[in-house]
């Protein structure tokens, strides 16, 4: 799977807070489990965190690990 580099325009806004994300440490999320699809940017790790939080991200991603099972994680 390839996908294509770009730095987002200087005045990109943060997809949680909609503050420009050079002006913070910015973070460049890709969905690649659909086509890597267009980046979505955030300004910073707490965005991002309250971002997936708030949209329930991570139900059912996990794996549920179990000694006796060899095809887990």
């Amino acid at each position: 799977m390839f996908t294509t580099v770009e730095l987002p325009d200087v005045d990109e806004a943060c997809a949680y807070c909609g503050s420009r994300i050079f002006d913070h440490d910015p973070i460049c999320v890709r969905d690649c489990t659909d086509d890597c699809g267009s980046a979505t940017y955030f300004c910073n790790y707490a965005c991002l965190s309250t971002y997936v939080d708030e949209n329930n991200l991570t139900a059912g991603d996990a794996c549920e690990w179990s000694p006796d099972d060899p095809h887990c994680c």
